[in-house]
């Protein structure tokens, strides 16, 4: 293989810190175990004196002409709004540079570089010619983003950086702490991450000092006596206040015996705040020891000098000072989080570094136990052996191995089916990532479509230049603003032509209005949300701009016989019972469903055969990391032996949220002080919701929480013991509520109702569809009872979420069927007709008839979407007119199973919609239906009064 190597992280400011160390380390030691790999390294010219250091560093390591440099524009820092044009042109100008050296693997030494200066690494504009590889030392910032991403500005070049790494198609983590938060925090399958671990220079090694030497280095930084060392930086999750205050906790003998050693640079602000700090818990003057910048040598001589290390960092990528420090022969305790248990490998030589009473005591078990210090010693040297910086470099190379050959075994697998190239053929050259306009309502919106996008998006960037177009005042999510161009509908409409893609995310309310009419323009991709789109279509009717529109589309989607209905029982009840989405599926380039029970409702409607070429793709759910648990149900105010039951989401009648109300109060649990039932979510606005709120008022441990911000809600998430999620009355959506309670682990109670039916049997408690209130007392008091059952059905939950629900999965998913469509939709196909037909006007020249005769073959070939037509003329030919209108009333009132019925009337040579007769003819006069003319295909009927009844 080719390995391109980006070693800007040892060209700036990383260079001296540890990130740059560790990256000139592994590449070291891959230039070792090369073998038949061909490396060369990427240099940005932009810091001209490294490259010529670099050069000298490497020589005899590799030959000159594999060392690059490329050229950048000047000012592309990304902490400058300014700069943002320079530096997207700088990512395309570097990604294209790597390009250019015809790599097999590009590995990123560390990607978030550049905030504050001109480096520039990117992996988001790649066109697909090689495979990305990032160092992934951690991803702190994220977890802990209320501490590191308060700055606007920051905060959107570390999204971008994210959305790099997910576009990667490997990570390489430097242990296996951040190899699963890098699973967990960006969604990525096993197979993209890969634990390389991490290792230290060999100048780490136990060493002795002279009387001189150790004389001269203790006043050269103020140690007089025995000390306790620390090193590692100065940052929040360094947590050096908490060990300052164990310190400081020590008996007095020890304290007096020992200094302590904060072996770092320190800004000076940091110097009197950490001053003052000590000042306040009386820690004598020169205790605290704060050596500031320590030369290499001089930090191993102070590692061999010192009775004990502590390292109390909060969060750690690997934790590298508590290995150096191993490997000198120094007695290590560290934390017990992150990746540090792994570094130091001994589960009695870690503490809870939130709990000062526990480094306080561990360390003076050290101090005060030789016995101990020496096993620390001895374990310590034992276990720096486990790291090397070989080992490391072969894991990185087989990995890059075998990312390689999966890119290899794709391309074979294309040239099998006759997709690639032939067998002697180069690989074909990547086309542009196509542009991509999403429509949807983002967060903040109060709609879970906008939290679905928020988590399906960055699965997508992996695949398309996205640009977000939306009908809402502010998009607040900041990986989308860090991400992606917010576009107004309007902007869209002036620059529809620059987009290769369209995507509807189409859900059932107010949110999705405005793509009713623009996706009849501008044909794209539909993700249907809810199969029902009546209210919707209710909601845009009630805008003063078209407050017809429920009746035509109702009449558009399901013909007179609907519009009959809506006179007789009224509005509500129509949108009830009509789904009114035939607009919609008729303009569609493409239908993407998250259930079966969606296609089936199309077929229902519209005949066998409707859904035949949708697309099933699973409701993407993210899996969450580890939760704590105690702390949320401390946040709630429970104790640990409370039983949570909770329903999510805005309650309605179809969330039979009144029936959960019975079912508990008519069981032990209502009187148990013990047990609590939460709504989490909004109450209706109507009848509903206040018959709720009154049978609830004065029952015990019962409570609707009214709207919660996302982190409430989640907090709920992972303290329940219980979820409840029923459903009634189907609109044909998919319960993103359940697929929250599994992903959160929780035993979850279903009923068998729409696509709640379709979840596995296993994976859930199902009731019937129709349930009983006992049945569902019954389930509440086994989730709670039944021994093992609640354990069982978490470890189901989320072996099938991660395997049918994971974003990795759905995003590729997404990518396929919209590459589907692309490619096969009736918008496609008419595309590529109509491009050949112009090159055959080019050769030939028609005439506007020859035009005319081919419009009207393409009419007559196109298939009419929709049931098949009974044409009825309404002219009553030899009939009694009373009884033919009669016949025809009854005809459209109820019309022939899998027919739909169409007065028409005759005007000259055509044929037209007799719409305002059978307006008048059913009570609806004043509706905007036009006698346009039909549209016959050859499986609809014409029936006439003098025709033969048979014909019926």
């Amino acid at each position: 293989m080719r390995i391109v190597i980006d070693l800007q992280a040892c060209q700036g400011s990383s260079t001296h810190r540890g990130i740059g160390r560790y990256s000139m380390a592994l590449l070291q030691a891959m230039l070792r175990r090369a073998g038949d790999h061909e490396l060369h390294i990427a240099l940005n010219n932009r810091f001209a004196d490294s490259v010529a250091t670099l050069r000298g560093t490497l020589d005899g390591l590799l030959p000159q002409d594999r060392i690059h440099a490329y050229d950048l524009p000047p000012q592309i820092w990304e902490h400058q709004v300014q700069n943002s044009w320079r530096l997207r042109a700088a990512e395309q100008l570097r990604e294209h540079f790597l390009a250019s050296l015809k790599p097999d693997v590009v590995h990123i030494s560390s990607l978030f570089e550049g905030l504050g200066e001109d480096a520039c690494v990117s992996v988001l504009h790649s066109r697909g010619q090689y495979d990305n590889a990032v160092t992934l030392y951690d991803l702190i910032p994220l977890i802990r983003k209320e501490t590191y991403l308060t700055d606007p500005h920051v905060a959107n070049w570390y999204y971008r950086k994210l959305q790099s790494l997910k576009n990667a198609e490997l990570l390489l983590a430097i242990s296996g702490y951040s190899k699963l938060e890098a699973m967990d925090a960006l969604q990525l399958p096993e197979q993209q991450v890969a634990n390389i671990s991490s290792a230290v220079d060999a100048i780490f090694m136990p060493r002795a000092l002279s009387a001189e030497a150790e004389l001269a280095l203790r006043q050269r930084y103020g140690l007089t006596r025995n000390f306790i060392m620390y090193t590692g930086g100065i940052d929040y999750r360094k947590n050096i206040e908490g060990l300052i205050e164990a310190y400081a906790a020590l008996p007095a003998t020890l304290r007096a015996g020992h200094q302590l050693a904060v072996v770092c640079s320190i800004p000076e602000h940091d110097r009197l705040r950490l001053q003052n700090l000590a000042s306040k818990f009386q820690v004598p003057k020169g205790d605290l020891v704060l050596t500031g910048f320590v030369p290499d040598d001089d930090l191993v001589s102070l590692y061999n000098l010192t009775d004990l290390f502590v390292f109390p960092s909060l969060q750690e990528g690997f934790g590298l000072p508590a290995l150096e420090a191993m490997s000198c022969g120094v007695p290590v305790i560290g934390s017990n989080n992150s990746s540090i248990p792994e570094v130091i490998g001994r589960a009695d030589a870690l503490f809870d570094p939130n709990q000062v009473s526990q480094i306080s005591a561990k360390m003076a078990e050290v101090l005060s136990t030789p016995a101990f210090g020496a096993a620390l010693r001895a374990h310590g040297l034992e276990q720096s052996k486990l790291f090397s910086w070989d080992a490391s470099a072969q894991k990185a190379l087989t990995a890059f191995e075998q990312v390689h050959e999966r890119r290899r075994a794709g391309q074979r697998a294309l040239v099998a089916v006759g997709a690639a190239l032939p067998a002697n053929s180069a690989a074909p050259a990547a086309a542009a990532r196509p542009r991509l306009a999403y429509f949807s309502p983002l967060p903040p919106e109060r709609t879970g479509v906008a939290d679905q996008s928020a988590e399906l998006l960055p699965e997508l960037a992996r695949y398309y230049e996205i640009e977000l177009i939306v009908a809402q005042p502010e998009v607040s999510d900041r990986w989308m603003l860090a991400n992606f161009p917010v576009r107004s509908v309007d902007w869209f409409e002036a620059n529809a032509g620059r987009y290769d893609r369209v995507l509807y995310q189409f859900g059932n309310s107010g949110f999705h209005v405005h793509m009713f009419d623009l996706m009849q323009r501008y044909p794209g991709v539909v993700v249907l949300h809810d199969f029902y789109l009546s209210g919707a279509v209710h909601y845009l009717s009630s805008l003063n701009r078209e407050p017809d529109a429920y009746a035509r589309i109702l009449y558009e989607s399901h013909g007179y016989a609907a519009l009959i209905h809506e006179l007789a029982e009224g509005r509500e009840a129509s949108y009830y019972h009509y789904p009114c989405n035939r607009p919609v599926l008729d303009h569609a380039a493409g239908i993407i469903v998250h259930s079966r029970y969606s296609q089936q409702l199309a077929e229902r409607w519209y005949g066998a055969g409707k859904a035949a070429e949708w697309r099933y793709i699973p409701l993407l759910r993210a899996l969450p990391g580890p939760l704590d648990r105690a702390s949320a149900r401390t946040a709630l105010g429970l104790d640990d032996d409370d039983f949570l039951v909770c329903s999510f989401g805005l309650l309605a009648v179809t969330k039979c949220n009144e029936r959960i109300l019975e079912a508990w109060i008519n069981s032990e649990l209502a009187g148990n002080r013990r047990c609590h039932l939460v709504f989490v979510g909004e109450n209706h606005v109507g009848p509903f919701g206040n018959a709720l709120a009154a049978r609830l008022a004065g029952q015990r441990n019962i409570k609707i929480t009214g709207f919660v911000s996302m982190e409430r809600f989640r907090t709920y998430l992972a303290a329940a013991d219980c979820a409840v999620q029923l459903r009634t009355r189907s609109r044909g959506e998919t319960s993103g509520t359940i697929l929250d309670s599994l992903a959160y682990r929780l035993p979850t109670i279903i009923n068998a109702h729409g696509s709640a039916a379709e979840v596995p049997d296993h994976v859930v408690l199902k009731l019937p569809d129709l349930f009983t209130d006992a049945e569902l007392s019954a389930a509440m008091l086994r989730v709670r009872d039944e021994a093992g059952l609640a354990q069982r059905l978490i470890d189901n939950g989320v072996e099938f979420m991660r395997r049918v629900h994971h974003p990795s999965n759905v995003g590729a998913a997404y990518h396929e069927a919209i590459e589907h469509f692309a490619a096969t939709s009736p918008s496609a196909h008419y595309a590529t007709l109509a491009k050949a037909l112009h090159a055959t006007d080019a050769a030939f020249a028609p005439s506007a008839q020859d035009w005319v005769l081919v419009a009207d073959a393409l009419a007559a070939n196109t298939v009419v979407p929709g049931l098949p037509q009974l044409l009825v003329d309404i002219a009553p030919g030899d009939a009694d007119p009373a009884s033919h209108r009669a016949l025809l009333l009854a005809l459209l009132q109820a019309p022939p199973a899998g027919m739909r019925v169409e007065p028409v009337r005759r005007d000259g040579a055509l044929l037209r919609y007799a719409r305002h007769y059978a307006r008048e003819l059913i009570g609806r006069a004043n509706l905007p239906l036009e006698d346009a003319v039909a549209e016959v295909a050859p499986r609809d009927s014409i029936w006439a009064p003098a025709a033969d009844a048979d014909a019926l």
